[in-house]
């Protein structure tokens, strides 16, 4: 098992991926009967609304009326969100409007969301919908200011203990994020029992981050809260809002700097990781003055530095952490293609990524896969593979001698497997469906791929590493979706989500597949161990 020290000679399978509820059903949303996913066209994330007609008007002006009286309290008046979630288009791109009419009339279960149907009839309902799915008259701004006074301290560092309030090896906990009910469950990765169940904020997604010595975790939500949890203490200690729409954070190798990638507003927000405190805001704007939307920020251990995918123009940036000069000032690296989704190589001087043409207008079709030097922006090799690969959440491990990395599909029932010397396809191994997740770990002979688009999202697939086989595919749960592998610190134990309200944690023998343990969770979409985590375990996503 590789060391955090000796994180540069790790592959980091970099996670592009949104976790929440939301979007894996707006992925699902897009797919026919065959598990097959639709281009996606990119959109502006907020625009001045067309001139409208007077009964338009009329209906814009009675949906505002009711938001403002029924929903600001909570949503407030801007509708960037309060004690509940920011009622945006961008926010809300990943939730369809009928689903939103539901939660409207109805509530939704365990949070303070209460039911309208009682106040408001359907048409006023519908209505009320309607304006929440409207760009915003004046475009909604977040900056320097808005962050600093959003900071909560909830504790201060004198008032917490440096030892932990509970007895536990203290590198192999999991952190559960169970989305159904916004909370998360610190699990004892020995005994697999939970040692405590907190609240966190709405729609925490992007993968929590630990401190590098495991005792603080960071979490990320839609709604650009940030939150500082001290494991050892079991408390919520600070927590600052770093933007409207959020994608995801990074923490830098050091353990001293946050990093949080937004798509609204565009632009990167770098928070000191001791007390959340500003330290800079850098607009996401191009040398042409163009802005975009930041896809996704990850941390290059080796390099001491973040690096940013950009949505809307042809850039990679990298924003060096460490003191000396040109810290946190980017460097834009110029690429042929749009990137999405990418990891990197050993030494983090390659990128490689599902590529979107430029001249494509940000359809994502045609995609493909790409090696860029992360140096000079310059392609290294093409990678044979189609549909919509799923790189972020590719491992790798070694195959007769040399070095592979797997990628689920998206858009297509297979894996493909790639040499990473070559660049050649070794094999494309067909499965049940399109996947999302696939893991591993270096004490595990076995990787795992989920299925979990179309009619086989119930299964999931074993594949033996030694011989690129699928050796077993298992359905714990008829019907109710099957996924996201995390291993236990020694790989012994693999631990499967059963992605629904009615939930689970299923804990697996990883080398017999058997069932171990059943643990009941609220739709528990992710599980990140300690060490698997802060040591860079390539099986695993960073």
């Amino acid at each position: 098992m590789k060391s955090r020290t000796s994180a540069g000679r790790t592959i980091a399978a970099v996670t592009f991926i949104l976790v929440s509820l939301g979007a894996m059903q707006a992925l699902q949303a897009e797919q026919g009967s065959s598990g097959q996913i639709k281009a996606e066209e990119t959109k502006p994330e907020e625009t001045k609304p067309e001139e409208t007609k007077p009964e338009e008007t009329k209906r814009i002006v009675a949906g505002e009326t009711d938001f403002l009286k029924h929903c600001a309290d909570c949503h407030g008046k801007t509708r960037l969100g309060g004690v509940g979630p920011a009622l945006l288009p961008s926010n809300l791109s990943r939730t369809r409007k009928k689903a939103a009419i539901d939660v409207i009339k109805n509530g939704r279960a365990l949070t303070q969301m209460p039911a309208f149907s009682q106040l408001l009839d359907d048409q006023q309902i519908k209505v009320v919908a309607d304006y929440i799915y409207r760009p915003a008259n004046v475009k909604p701004e977040w900056g320097k200011a808005q962050i600093e006074r959003s900071r909560i301290t909830h504790f201060s560092n004198e008032s917490l203990s440096s030892t932990p309030v509970f007895k536990a090896d203290m590198q192999n906990l999991f952190i559960v994020v169970e989305t159904g009910d916004h909370h998360a469950t610190l699990l004892d990765g020995d005994k697999f029992e939970p040692i405590h169940r907190f609240k966190t904020r709405y729609a925490v997604h992007g993968g929590p981050k630990y401190s590098p010595d495991g005792r603080f975790v960071y979490f990320a939500s839609r709604d650009g809260w940030i939150s500082k949890f001290d494991i050892y203490n079991l408390k919520t200690v600070s927590e600052v809002r770093a933007g409207i729409n959020t994608r995801n954070a990074a923490i830098s190798f050091d353990g001293k700097t946050i990093a949080v990638g937004n798509y609204l507003p565009n632009n990167i927000v770098l928070l000191d990781a001791e007390d959340l405190s500003l330290v800079k805001v850098i607009d996401a704007r191009n040398d042409q003055g163009n802005s975009s939307r930041v896809s996704a920020v990850y941390t290059a251990p080796t390099r001491g530095s973040f690096v940013a995918a950009m949505k809307d123009f042809t850039e990679i940036w990298e924003i060096p952490y460490a003191p000396g000069k040109g810290q946190f000032k980017p460097r834009k690296v110029k690429t042929r293609d749009y990137l999405d989704d990418f990891f990197f190589n050993q030494d983090y001087s390659l990128v490689i990524g599902a590529s979107r043409p430029a001249n494509s207008q940000g359809r994502q079709k045609n995609l493909t896969g790409k090696v860029i030097s992360l140096d000079t922006g310059k392609l290294v090799a093409d990678i044979d593979i189609s549909g919509m690969p799923h790189l972020g959440s590719g491992i790798t491990w070694d195959y007769q001698g040399r070095e592979v990395l797997a990628s689920p599909n998206l858009s297509k029932g297979e894996v493909s497997i790639i040499d990473m010397q070559s660049w050649q396809t070794v094999k494309r191994l067909k499965t049940d469906g399109p996947g999302f997740f696939m893991r591993s770990h270096e004490g595990s002979r076995y990787a795992w791929v989920d299925v979990f688009f179309g009619p086989n999202k119930d299964k999931i697939h074993v594949i033996d590493k030694n011989t690129l086989e699928i050796v077993k595919t298992l359905q714990p749960v008829p019907g109710k979706t099957a996924a996201h592998i995390e291993y236990t610190k020694d790989g012994k134990f693999a631990l499967l989500s059963i992605w629904d309200m009615d939930g689970a944690v299923i804990v697996y023998d990883a080398e017999t597949l058997k069932e171990v343990k059943r643990l009941p969770m609220v739709k528990p979409s992710g599980k990140y161990n300690v060490y698997n985590k802060t040591h860079y375990e390539r099986g695993t996503s960073h």
